[in-house]
């Protein structure tokens, strides 16, 4: 079995010579290793996949970690470590357009996604048969400024219920309130339909069209308190030109929000992304 390590701390000497010695002393053999110091941030972050390889490995993750525990508590570190078969888990947000959430469905029904779905909740019944058809439960919580705070509470509730270590905003429509923002910090993931930090808020197609754009995109990203401001993901621009009409560009542009959101749920399920401020380090 393999393990996935994530680390980030305060720059120093000796980070990566500690780790990999670390887990030399139980036997772990380094399979890959990514590693990357901010020089603005004054950051270290690193990505280690390895596996035991030798008498000395433990046979329980917890006794993996008690053995990390020392070198962490040395280097003040932010880490975390799990077996690299097991796949976090998504709650899917959603409002009345499917092509984001029909990519997503599609990817994890086939096994080829890097996450497990463990639900759908819309503000609108429209996805529900999308939903259901891949066997995954679907939640209706109708949203108006008189329950706002009540239907994110439901949602807080749901990703308890069912364990979900994410929430996915699949063209979603609805601004989270700052308190399910804060709550949430680097664990919502939002498509916006937009290569940010231009065009943001509603109708960016609209706006580009009527500026003559020549490129148009899309950006995943970790959703925050500050609209369209969070920690970017993933990003792709499309060309277009005078010929292209708005629907031109949200036809284009919906493909491009569905992959864009796909490859930034999956290098996200296999931690492959760590915040780093305003920013994100992505070890692709």
């Amino acid at each position: 079995m393999a393990y996935i390590l994530t680390i980030s701390c305060a720059d120093r000497t000796g980070i990566v010579a500690a780790v990999a010695g670390t887990l030399a002393s139980i036997d772990g053999f380094i399979l890959d290793s990514q590693q990357y110091a901010d020089p603005d941030s004054m950051r270290f972050f690193m990505r280690i996949v390895f596996r035991g390889d030798g008498p000395a490995f433990p046979a329980k993750i917890d006794l993996i970690r008690n053995a990390l525990h020392p070198v962490a508590a040395d280097y003040a570190m932010d880490w975390q470590l799990r077996a690299q078969s097991v796949r976090p888990k998504m709650l899917i947000a959603v409002s009345k357009g499917g092509h984001c959430l029909n990519d997503q469905l599609h990817r994890w029904s086939t096994g080829t996604h890097s996450v497990d779905i463990v639900g759908v909740v819309s503000n609108h019944d429209t996805l529900r048969a999308m939903s259901e058809w891949h066997g995954v439960p679907f939640h209706h919580l109708p949203v108006d400024d008189s329950n706002r705070a009540e239907q994110e509470d439901a949602i807080v509730s749901l990703m308890a219920e069912s364990g979900a270590d994410y929430l996915v905003l699949a063209r979603y429509m609805q601004i989270l309130s700052p308190q399910l923002s804060q709550t949430l910090a680097g664990r919502a993931i939002n498509i916006h339909h937009s290569f940010l930090p231009g065009f943001t808020g509603a109708r960016p197609y609209h706006r580009a069209h009527a500026r003559g754009v020549k490129l148009i995109g899309a950006t995943a990203h970790f959703v925050t308190a500050d609209l369209d401001e969070g920690p970017i993901i993933e990003q792709a621009v499309e060309r277009v030109d005078h010929r292209h009409s708005v629907a031109d560009m949200i036809r284009i542009g919906r493909d491009i929000e569905a992959s864009v959101l796909a490859r930034a749920v999956h290098m996200v399920g296999e931690q492959r992304v760590l915040i780093d401020g305003n920013k994100t380090v992505v070890f692709r």
